[in-house]
């Protein structure tokens, strides 16, 4: 099941990142369009890595471990912004869903190869290295 998930969630990547092409193609912007687009390159590029290393999650766990980082980094960064005025509040449905990913993908993968945290972050994908 977390297989799936795991391959589920990260194909849903390539539509985010269609999605941040579109929005900078449909109106580009000086000092936004090469960012916008490279961003979405980054998404599509991390939904590959993630559809790829749930083939085989035992060895590649770091790719997701490294993604739930990812994601919950956009939970952090929501919750400051939203209360300081640097994003609208339809924004904390990002808290859920990616907190609930993220949270998914980080604590699955230290469950799955009995690494800690620190072993993670060092891509370790068994607790002896």
């Amino acid at each position: 099941m977390l297989q799936k998930f795991v391959y589920w969630t990260g194909a849903m990547d390539f539509l985010v990142g269609a999605a941040t092409w579109y929005g900078a193609l449909s109106n580009p912007q000086p000092g936004q369009l090469v960012a916008l687009m490279t961003l979405g390159m980054f998404l599509m590029m991390a939904a590959a890595c993630l559809m790829w290393a749930s083939k085989d999650m035992a060895n590649r766990s770091p790719v997701i471990f490294w993604q739930g980082l990812v994601r919950l980094t956009a939970v952090c960064t929501v919750i400051y912004a939203v209360p300081n005025g640097l994003a609208s509040q339809a924004e904390y449905a990002l808290v859920v869903f990616d907190g609930t990913v993220g949270l998914t993908y980080v604590i699955g993968m230290m469950k799955l190869t009995g690494c800690s945290i620190p072993q993670l972050l060092m891509c370790q994908s068994s607790p002896t290295g």
